[in-house]
């Protein structure tokens, strides 16, 4: 189990694990058992660097098979991938008026026609039964099939060696990431603390020391967990996270807003918000034992911090810290002998007698009282980088770069570059920018109203002042850090790679891991989207539908359960019931010569639950490409090969309804990962300028190679296209994005 686990994170790194121990040869030559592995890997769209193929020789062939058996659960090769229609790229021919017809069939019990295991009757001369799989009416599966087709994909993915040093360097560069840990990291990092012991190391980001305080707690180690709190932020977001499950600190009505909110239904008999209202209240209650009461007072009364700014800090979650005050019998531990800070925090909180750090800057503002509101933000270098940007436009661009240059030195690099990357759009009266607020779904807003008092000309100004005071202050970091290296050499594909800052993914990548707004060149003609649900489930009604979203220059079309065939897409059918155990899938084909032959722009991919609640845990979607042909399964309708997979994702937490998982460009013939949230039952409550604002947005990201250029140009490197520079960055080395925020000096 250990092992499987730890392959796993490595598979994600697009390595495998082998412990030093487990190699016990130096054989040269390929024994059976590698080579039957390597055969059965290639089926899945893999091979092997030389140095894996090695050590993998010289291992038992136990650990082979634990090696094929995790690459093939990750694959869902196991999982039913049946569709609900045989053939389905070939129409079925079914209409509305099917499906009017067995309606009445079945309202009066009508007796010509065809029983189904369900038990609707299908009557004569309607759906053509020997197409389906299952019941073409409710979406039931009854039939099911198993890949057939391997190893279609026209290129293998090559696998690399890990050992032990290379995971505990993953792992401790997990702990040290500048920027927060996205879902797929935040996995890995818990399946590392949970069988590897913990690296002495800095923890950078806030979140992931919530997952650190959390194992320490585990194992009894309360009194170190104490010496990571700093603030009551710090235990604020412990004590939510282990009751939410969320690392941020997501406001109680935000998530029974969107509980309620993915409950609803187009058809109100079927509508349960109420009740998923009740429930998720419920749910967000708190109780707590005397032992984790204790704990938590001990925290607050011994935290070095004066009681005035605690209270500060407290002050923006007011109403939670009421509840947890309650919950947690703060007060009663406050009258104990030891615990006089305490009393005198709850006191001077309840009382309100503390000002607002925030009220006062403010205050000052709306009195455009310029002096006074510089002096406030200077005292918090970050807000004041979050909020520079409107700064300029309230007050002026010239005097309020003038007063940020005094403290840029003290701003996280995560924020200086996002200043760099955003200025273009925020800047642009045109542009509606993409945000997602917390614990929401992606949505545009307008441009800030006071872009208007500015012509285009002084806008301009803005960006470059913008672009040329940061460029400055990233070098100054670089320049300052000394480096002996004479020669660096920059993978031309970290060029198209985005910097991982303000990405925060909630979904799981199984496989080799890929950034937003990566970009995956189209091979043949065809892409294959596919959805999986269901895995582990008993039999009952749950309905995902698979869909796309197809843009011209002046219309819009889509593909998804009601409307099965359109210019360049085919379904294959809407399944809204599962089996029993072995889940169910959707497949959408599309054909990008057709497509391009209409005059089609782009090309959306989504998810969504249809029903009730949010998508189901588990669900895997993603999209297959190939060079050459990808075959459908004559009698089952099967269309899943392991080999041609460019990329899935698997969704784990997640509070939204619909989920926006990619975008291809048909001009281009490349597919954009992008992870977008939306709110609605069906494909068409998709915003697609939604989608084009978040595509402006990850276009407007610094890339990978281009910070490496500034590394080089401020530490006076001389860029080599030969690999044995004295710094080497590879793709390789960019698919673990904590180690890329290494370049972020702070």
């Amino acid at each position: 189990m250990k092992t499987q686990e730890l392959l796993k994170i490595s598979l994600r790194q697009n390595a495998i694990f082998i412990p030093s121990a487990m190699i016990a040869n130096d054989i040269k030559n390929i024994s059976g058992t590698t080579a039957v592995l390597m055969a059965n890997v290639s089926k899945l769209g893999f091979t092997f660097s030389e140095s894996l193929l090695h050590a993998l020789n010289n291992v038992n062939p136990k650990y082979k098979i634990e090696v094929l058996e995790v690459l093939r659960e990750v694959l869902g090769t196991d999982k039913n991938w049946t569709p609900l229609v045989k053939e389905w790229n070939i129409p079925t021919g079914e209409s509305a008026i099917d499906h009017v017809a067995t309606f009445f069939a079945n309202f009066f019990q009508t007796k010509s026609g065809t029983t189904l295991q369900c038990g609707h009757i299908i009557p004569d001369n309607t759906f053509p039964l020997e197409r389906y799989n299952g019941c073409p009416f409710c979406g039931t599966p009854f039939e099911f099939g198993k890949i057939e087709n391997y190893g279609q994909g026209s290129k293998l993915k090559v696998l690399d060696l890990w050992t032990e040093k290379e995971l505990e360097d993953f792992y401790t560069s997990l702990l040290q990431s500048k920027t927060a840990l996205d879902a797929t990291q935040a996995e890995s990092l818990k399946t590392a603390m949970k069988y590897l012991p913990l690296p002495t190391t800095d923890v950078a980001m806030k979140e992931t020391l919530m997952l650190v305080i959390d194992l320490l707690i585990e194992n009894g180690k309360e009194d170190e967990a104490s010496q990571f709190l700093k603030t009551p932020t710090d235990i604020l977001r412990y004590l939510w996270f282990k009751n939410t499950g969320f690392l941020q600190i997501i406001e109680p009505k935000t998530i029974v807003k969107r509980a309620s909110k993915n409950a609803a239904h187009f058809y109100n008999f079927l509508d349960t918000s109420a009740q998923a209202k009740v429930a998720s209240q419920k749910d967000l209650k708190l109780k707590y034992s005397r032992k984790e009461c204790l704990m938590v007072a001990s925290w607050l009364n011994n935290l070095d911090m004066d009681v005035e700014t605690m209270c500060e800090i407290m002050h923006p979650k007011r109403g939670m810290w009421v509840r947890f005050i309650r919950a947690l019998r703060l007060a009663e531990y406050s009258k104990r002998k030891g615990f006089e800070k305490l009393a005198f925090l709850l006191d001077v909180f309840y009382n309100q007698v503390y000002e607002v750090w925030q009220s006062k800057v403010n205050s000052s503002r709306l009195k455009f009282d310029a002096d006074k509101t510089f002096a406030l933000l200077k005292q918090r270098p970050g807000l004041f980088a979050r909020s520079l940007f409107s700064n300029m436009l309230w007050f002026g661009a010239d005097e309020t770069v003038a007063h940020f240059e005094e403290i840029i030195d003290k701003v996280p690099a995560r924020l200086i570059f996002t200043l760099n990357m955003y200025a273009q759009n925020y800047f642009d009266k045109n542009i509606q920018r993409s945000v997602k607020p917390l614990g929401g779904t992606n949505k545009r807003i307008p441009a800030n109203a006071l872009l208007n008092l500015y012509d285009e000309a002084q806008l301009e100004a803005m960006k470059n002042q913008i672009e040329e005071l940061c460029i400055l202050a990233m070098k100054k970091r670089f320049a300052a850090v000394s480096n002996t290296n004479k020669t660096m050499y920059i993978d031309p594909q970290l060029f198209n790679i985005p910097v991982a800052i303000g990405d925060r993914s909630d979904t799981v990548q199984d496989l080799p891991v890929a950034l937003m707004g990566t970009r995956f060149p189209v091979e043949g003609n065809e892409v294959r989207l596919f959805l999986q649900w269901g895995t582990g489930l008993p039999a009952q009604h749950l309905d995902m539908d698979l869909s796309c979203h197809i843009a011209y220059e002046e219309k819009s079309d889509m593909c998804s359960f009601s409307r099965l065939v359109t210019t360049g897409c085919k379904h294959s059918g809407d399944i809204r019931s599962i089996p029993n155990k072995i889940g169910t899938a959707e497949y959408i084909n599309i054909d990008i010569d057709e497509l391009a032959k209409a005059g089609t722009k782009f090309v959306t991919f989504t998810c969504n639950a249809y029903s009730n609640g949010s998508i189901t845990p588990n669900l895997v979607v993603g999209w297959m490409n190939s060079k050459h042909q990808m075959k459908i399964s004559e009698k089952t309708g099967v269309a899943y090969d392991p080999s041609c997979v460019d990329h899935q994702v698997r969704v784990t937490q997640n509070v939204a309804k619909g989920l926006v998982f990619g975008v291809l460009d048909v001009a281009k013939r490349e597919i954009v990962w992008l992870e977008m949230t939306f709110g609605g039952q069906v494909v068409q409550g998709l915003d697609f300028k939604g989608v084009q604002a978040l595509l402006a947005k990850l276009n407007s990201k610094l890339n990978i190679g281009s910070l490496l250029q500034l590394k080089a140009e401020a530490q006076g490197l001389i860029l080599t296209e030969d690999q044995m520079a004295d710094e080497v960055y590879t793709a390789q080395w960019a698919m673990n994005p904590a180690a890329v925020t290494q370049l972020l000096i702070d």
